[in-house]
Formats: C-alpha cells, structure tokens, sequence
C-alpha cells in the first residue's frame, strides 16, 4: 500500500509481464509450486487513471495459468474510526469468475472485500470450485467484527476450503489491516491460523473428505 490510493498506478502492469508478475513467475519456477498472488495493479484499457486489481495463479512450471479481476470495491467510510475508502477511485471492477484446476483441487479466486458477497461465492461453487483463495487487507475494525465469522461461512454454505492469506500490520499510509491469515475446512474449522505476526501456515486439504461430506451433509442439492 502506498501513501495514497492514486501511486499503485504508478507501478501497474500489462497482463502477462511486469516486475510483480516476472517474480512470481520465477519463484515458482524455482521452488516447483504453485503460487497465489495478489492483488496486482493491472492496466485497464482505455481507462489510464485506473487499474484492474488482479489475483492470478501460477503453476510450478512458472506458466500464468488464472487470473481473475476484483468485482467488489470497497467504498466505505467508517467515521468512528475515521477511515475513509473510495477504491472506485482508482481500480475498475472485474467481471468475470475464475475457478482453475490444480493439482490439490478446482481453486476459485476471490479478493478481500469480496468476502461480503455470498453470491459470488456461490457461483464459484457451481462452477466446480472445491478451495477458495481469497488474499486480502481487512481493516483493524472491519477484521475483528467479521473476518472469521465471514471466512467460515462462506466454507459452510459452500462446502470448501478458504484459504485466506491476510496483510497485517500499519501501512505506509497509517493504515492497519488486520491478519489472521487462516485456513478453514468445509465444515467450517479453522484447520490453522497466524494472529498478528507474520510467517507461514501449512494445513492439509482432503478432497475425500470434502467429498464425504457433501454426500452425507447434501446442503447444496436442496437448494430451491
């Protein structure tokens, strides 16, 4: 984050190269996985005072093989708080969802505020999604009243893994996000979580089970 929501545009990037792209590329090339990340500053075209803010997915090949555009935007103010978001002001909304096949399941992509819109979710669903990865920057206040309330529903209602990778600490701009990066299964536990800190969570991700429990918990058929 910089000190202003305008100087991401000074760093946006064409789809398919740019320095933040070029090192994730790389780094999955030189460890052999798959990597998550965003959001990136994508130029929009015919639009030049904005950006696309984009999630892609690399293999271990270090191919692009996803990316995906936020819809939501986060205009809010929160006056006790005094804080105050206008990101239409400088990013362009997707439109389109993205789910992708990997070798650990169907990964759909989702960002930040997005987490506020079950429908989206729901739609990853139909599309075949089994794991959601949702990178994000909530806000101190908006993180303690429904980060984890939010993470797990969306895993419950939906019957996947959240894999949610969250920014922490005070930003250039003084703004604090609130972390507690976490994973979450499809009955809604949270498999592993970080607090504060920043470092790295590993937890394990069971298809069978997910599976199982779709079978003998059929939510999602009873739908009307």
């Amino acid at each position: 984050m910089g000190q202003t929501p305008h100087d991401k545009l000074a760093h946006r990037e064409t789809l398919g190269q740019g320095r933040i792209q070029d090192t994730l590329r790389a780094l999955a090339l030189r460890h052999g996985i798959w990597i998550v990340g965003g959001t990136i500053p994508l130029v929009v075209p015919a639009v030049p005072n904005k950006v696309y803010a984009a999630c892609m997915v690399f293999n271990a090949q270090g191919d692009r093989v996803a990316e995906y555009n936020k819809i939501h935007l986060f205009d809010v103010d929160l006056p006790l708080h005094q804080e105050y978001h206008r990101e239409s002001e400088t990013i362009a909304p997707g439109s389109q969802i993205t789910v992708v096949a990997t070798p650990v399941g169907k990964l759909g992509l989702a960002i930040c505020y997005d987490l506020r819109f079950p429908e989206l979710f729901r739609s990853l669903q139909a599309a075949g999604a089994e794991i959601i990865a949702l990178p994000a920057a909530f806000t101190v206040p908006t993180g303690l009243a429904h980060w984890e309330i939010l993470l797990r529903a969306r895993a419950i209602e939906n019957q996947v893994y959240l894999l949610a990778a969250a920014q922490t600490g005070t930003h250039p701009n003084l703004r604090k996000t609130y972390g507690h990066s976490m994973l979450v299964d499809p009955w809604g536990k949270i498999v592993t979580q970080l607090a504060e800190e920043t470092g790295v969570l590993t937890g394990d991700i069971d298809l069978h089970y997910l599976q199982k429990l779709r079978m003998e918990f059929p939510v999602l058929q009873h739908r009307k």
